[in-house]
């Protein structure tokens, strides 16, 4: 179908019978919309080719797409509305799509074939916002270079806000007009919608043209203040490399095979920092006057002086040999991290807080601070886990423990329940870790206490007990 919008919105066609406009269009795969979006260039106005059915996929990839549908879906009052507009999309009942200045216009056939011709309506930018947005646009050679790759960065809306410009749509700003009459959004001009979300995904510029202006228009106006700044800073007396620097150029591009070239000419590191010996005194915050309301002083001087300490160790982990190779270790949890905390020593006031805070009594805290010193968060999971190991686990552990007594005159008699085997007749105890070692503990004032470090042989580990 070949065609143009005349000035009074009609259209005028050589062939009114587009068979690509048929429900039943040839579902042809969508392996990136680019292959099978081409558009008719004429100046302000884009014609794209009828997209195909858009099954088993969303609409909207991209952050400025998905800010396109919510325009769409904040202004539409019924929903229903929508979910049929999102129906004959996906089926492909939308034609070719217009873009032009202030308008997108498609013709989009009902089930029974009956065609309306739809158009949506958002607001040109005034010569005065164009003015500000080209000016934002040209200060930043990234807002360029990020168009010219079919990107819209969130940086280049939030600047053009900050400006009085307002890129996107927002709600109330998509308006129906539709051959059906209806006064609201109704299946055809959504399905018109959601089309149109697909070709932004492609390529911002349509939105550019849809607030007024072309992509060669654009590209030419900033090319052109480009120029006009740098000559201005030439005449002001900044020249050779800095004039150079100041002019905005369209970005060329680099052939793949020198990017990947050039990566061997790329400076080695800088050298690793030297192992500082001791961490770093924080400052004192007390003295002078008050504090203000709600600030724990003692609190912040010791958070302060554990943020040092904790530096110090990561660079001397940083700086160990196999570093680079050693796995991340899992984040710790709040109360994980109130005990890692508690065991630094803090002031009397702040450990009250710490045990609060993690939901603990202060006995509860200092038995976890102790499993802490001697194991850290694996000796903190074993005091406080109560588990069955399964039976594989649990036949190495009846063998470790079997071999490990082996020969001697008088067999140590061992309860078990879970992963804890109790010496009878003893106030002494071995936990079965999850990762296979065994942890030594004592009963102390009734409660059983950490009583020294794990050891694959449990034996060994019951030794100090």
């Amino acid at each position: 179908m070949t065609g143009t919008w005349d000035s009074e919105d009609t259209w005028d066609s050589e062939d009114t019978e587009d068979t690509e406009d048929t429900w039943g269009t040839e579902d042809t795969g969508d392996a990136g919309d680019s292959r099978d979006i081409r558009a008719a260039h004429d100046g302000r106005e884009r014609v794209f080719e009828a997209l195909p059915p858009a099954r088993g996929r969303g609409f909207a990839r991209t952050w400025w797409g998905r800010a396109w549908l919510k325009a769409l879906e904040d202004t539409a009052l019924d929903g229903e509305q929508l979910g049929r507009g999102r129906k004959h999309a996906r089926e492909g009942a939308v034609g070719a799509v217009a873009v032009r200045p202030g308008r997108i216009t498609a013709v989009v056939r009902d089930r029974d074939r009956t065609p309306h011709r739809s158009d949506v309506l958002l607001r040109e930018l005034s010569d005065a916002e164009w003015e500000r947005l080209l000016d934002v646009v040209a200060d930043r050679s990234g807002h360029i270079a990020a168009l010219l790759d079919r990107d819209m960065p969130p940086q280049l809306v939030e600047d053009a806000a900050a400006a009085g410009v307002e890129l996107l749509p927002g709600i109330g700003d998509l308006e129906p007009r539709c051959g059906c009459e209806a006064w609201d959004h109704c299946p055809h001009t959504a399905a018109l919608c959601y089309q149109v979300a697909r070709l932004l995904d492609e390529d911002p510029f349509v939105l550019l043209l849809m607030r007024g202006r072309g992509e060669r228009e654009l590209l030419d106006d900033i090319q052109a203040r480009s120029v006009a700044r740098a000559a201005g800073r030439v005449a002001g007396g900044v020249t050779g490399d800095a004039a150079e620097e100041a002019t905005i150029r369209v970005p060329e591009g680099v052939p793949a095979r020198e990017a990947f070239a050039a990566a061997d000419a790329v400076p080695p590191l800088p050298a690793p920092p030297p192992a500082v010996a001791v961490p770093g005194r924080p400052p004192a915050l007390g003295g002078g006057g008050e504090p203000a309301p709600g600030v724990d002083v003692a609190a912040l001087e010791f958070l302060a002086a554990d943020a040092a300490a904790r530096a110090r160790r990561l660079l001397a982990e940083a700086l160990a040999p196999g570093h680079a190779t050693a796995p991340l270790p899992a984040a710790l949890t709040p109360r994980e991290d109130a005990v890692r905390l508690a065991a630094a020593g803090p002031p009397a006031g702040v450990a009250d807080r710490l045990a609060a805070g993690c939901g603990r009594d202060r006995g509860e805290l200092a038995r976890a601070v102790r499993a802490w010193e001697q194991g850290g968060p694996a000796g903190l999971a074993v005091l406080e886990e109560e588990w069955t190991p399964p039976d594989e686990a649990l036949a190495r552990a009846r063998a470790s423990l079997a071999a490990a007594w082996e020969g001697e005159e008088t067999a140590l008699r061992l309860r078990a329940v879970g992963n804890r085997w109790t010496v009878v007749g003893a106030d002494a105890q071995l936990r079965y870790g999850r990762d296979g070692r065994w942890w030594p503990y004592r009963k102390e004032r009734g409660r059983w206490w950490p009583a020294g470090p794990p050891d694959p042989d449990p034996a060994a580990a019951l030794g100090p007990v």
